[in-house]
């Protein structure tokens, strides 16, 4: 039942069914170098590939006809039409096509037989007809289609056999098997393998999709660690100013004592959901650091570490500097570390420059290398630098740009960033900087 379930289902269900073959994919590694306005016909091609066939398998069968002699222009013409219609057919309805070639092929037989050879079965055209027909399909539809068409077209051979006026005459069924055998495998295997492609295809999609997600999670998990130390640090100065402030009043009220003690126990509580925040993000193998977090004070001491692996950096500052948040400190800090490590994975032997800028309204970053000198090694972990800038900088609703510019020597790679500081927010009492270019 299962068997007969499954020819049902790929030769009877839906046997004419209106399936038009879409237009060929134009992005392969062929046609994509092709100008547009051919692209735009290559894609056509299967398509005049089949009608050609048809063409074909009508004037051999025409000709055939012509030869024989005695039947008339009108049936020599309907032989012709008999076994290209078929095939035509497949553009549109590919298993009604083949149903279609079978009739055909029966009703040529009755029309006389052919002058190609003595018996009955698949003269010239109605042989290349059914072969095209049934690699057609196969193309279109699932191998074991294929299996089905191959077996009933052995059937329909010896139909035929015991057909003829004088049982016994031979026909081509077994070129017919051969030949169709051999088709239709190397068809299975280009449709298996195109099918494998296209699975492939998808899969590789979705697990961008998902690496690109577990990258920002990361990153933000990353961000989360790095500000726990910023945001203890302000909640435990909190707590202890709070608990030391009614100590420097002579006899403060009971009111004020109060306030500050609810100060320190939502500090102290605020802390503990950090902690506890902490351990969830953290990973089995992270160890908290034993230094306070970097900030742009330390930009020195990273340049002096890039320079020693290589890299050729300088410094400009511009604007009067400026203590910032701590949390802008270390943003900044981690995407200038993160855009030269960049530059020296990506472009060995190249020149780098950073720019730090002061403005009223914030702070400016752009770190802009050159292009490189020698051949840059692989690396598997590219792209995931630029998600953890853009995490950082969208956490601090500020605007990032990355990519490509174009140079004399080649071009090379910028990144520039502007992340917002309300003058409120700066840090009070901070002295200014005199403007500061050349490192």
């Amino acid at each position: 039942m299962d068997v007969f379930g499954g020819l049902r289902r790929d030769l009877f269900r839906d046997a004419f069914a209106y399936r038009p073959l879409p237009p060929m994919r134009t992005d392969g590694p062929l046609t994509r170098h092709l100008p547009d306005r051919l692209r735009h016909y290559a894609a056509w091609s299967p398509h005049a590939a089949v009608v050609f066939v048809a063409f074909c398998a009508t004037m051999i069968t025409y000709t055939e006809r012509t030869q024989g002699g005695g039947l008339g222009v009108v049936v020599w013409a309907g032989s012709g039409l008999l076994a290209g219609v078929p095939v035509a057919l497949t553009l549109i309805r590919p298993v009604g096509a083949w149903w279609a070639v079978c009739a055909a092929t029966m009703l040529d037989n009755f029309l006389g037989g052919h002058s190609g050879f003595s018996g009955w079965g698949w003269g010239p055209g109605a042989l290349l007809a059914q072969l095209a027909v049934m690699v057609v399909v196969t193309l279109r539809t699932r191998p074991r289609t294929a299996v089905w068409m191959w077996v009933l077209t052995l059937l329909l051979g010896f139909v035929m056999q015991l057909s003829a006026p004088e049982y016994g005459r031979q026909t081509n069924t077994g070129l017919m098997s051969v030949t169709s055998a051999i088709l239709l495998l190397i068809a299975i295997v280009v449709n298996v393998r195109r099918d494998a492609e296209r699975k492939i295809t998808v899969e590789q999609s979705v697990t961008a999709v998902e690496r690109d997600k577990r990258t920002v999670l990361e990153e933000r998990t990353t961000i989360a660690r790095e500000l726990h130390d910023v945001v203890a640090h302000h909640m435990s100065v909190v707590a202890i100013q709070a608990e030391a402030a009614p100590y420097r009043v002579e006899d403060p009220p009971e009111e004020l004592t109060a306030a500050f003690a609810t100060i320190r126990e939502n500090a102290v509580a605020a802390l503990t959901e950090l902690r506890r925040v902490l351990g969830v993000v953290r990973a089995e193998d992270y160890e908290a650091p034993d230094a306070p977090q970097p900030t742009l004070a330390d930009l020195d001491r990273l340049l002096t570490n890039v320079r020693d692996a290589g890299l050729d950096v300088t410094k400009v500052v511009t604007g009067a500097a400026r203590e910032l948040p701590q949390g802008v400190e270390l943003s900044a800090y981690r995407i200038i570390q993160e855009a030269l490590s960049n530059a020296l994975r990506h472009a060995p032997g190249a020149a780098a420059r950073v720019e730090v800028g002061y403005v009223l309204g914030g702070v400016g970053l752009r770190v802009v290398n050159g292009p490189p000198t020698a051949p840059a090694a692989a690396s598997p972990g590219s792209g995931h630098g630029i998600t953890g800038m853009r995490e950082r900088v969208a956490m601090l609703g500020g605007e990032m740009t990355a990519g490509e510019v174009a140079g004399e020597d080649g071009g090379g790679y910028e990144v520039t960033v502007f992340i917002p500081v309300p003058t409120a927010q700066a840090a009070p009492g901070a002295p200014a900087a005199p403007v500061e270019t050349g490192a």
